[in-house]
């Protein structure tokens, strides 16, 4: 073969494309999705400041005001009022007995485990996930310690409409699981199959 057929001769399809039959320039990258590893202590600093927060603020309630004393803070729609919710959220088995402060102490205590390992398996590029699961492990983990010191949760949050309506009292923790869980959602919703397309 001379010199000038070799310079004519096509270059083997996988020196440049990797496949006889994609041309280059037509191959679509995914990029790869990385896990959080060690960056999930930035997420767990998050959920230590909500947990911070939390315990806080029931110590403030807890010392400040007296128990189902409403205290007006912006009228006619949000109070401070002290009280104590011995069920899960709404206080859903309230009046169980006494069983449900382990049931939902465990409960807590295996879904916080489980956040943990979770946050160091999630992708990086999904911060939105990231930042609700950390949301929703301060939150879960300001309850549980509730739980356990006290045998309830402390609430003091207090949004009503005057007398007519009236939304159950609640926390910080309450706040930071709703807003975590409603992160947690629109990721899935919305940006988990960008991520994996």
């Amino acid at each position: 073969m001379s010199a000038a057929d070799k310079q004519e001769a096509p270059r083997p399809a996988h020196v440049t494309t990797g496949s006889s039959s994609t041309p280059k320039g037509r191959l679509i990258k995914t990029p790869k999705l990385i896990a959080n590893g060690k960056r999930a202590f930035a997420w767990y600093l998050l959920s230590l400041i909500i947990l911070g927060l939390d315990q806080w603020t029931k110590w403030l309630a807890e010392t400040k005001l007296n128990f189902q004393d409403p205290v007006p803070v912006v009228e006619p729609f949000l109070n401070w009022t002290l009280a104590y919710n011995y069920g899960a959220a709404f206080s859903f088995l309230a009046d169980a007995g006494g069983w449900q402060k382990w049931f939902f102490s465990g409960l807590a205590l295996i879904m916080s485990v489980f956040l943990i390992g979770y946050l160091i398996k999630a992708p990086r590029q999904a911060k939105l996930l990231s930042v609700g699961l950390a949301l929703v492990l301060g939150g879960a983990v300001g309850n549980l310690i509730d739980r356990l010191l006290h045998g309830h949760v402390i609430d003091f949050i207090h949004i009503h409409n005057a007398d007519v309506w009236h939304y159950p009292i609640f926390n910080i923790a309450d706040m930071s699981i709703s807003i975590g869980v409603a992160l947690i959602i629109i990721d899935m919703l919305f940006l988990e199959k960008k991520r994996s397309s």
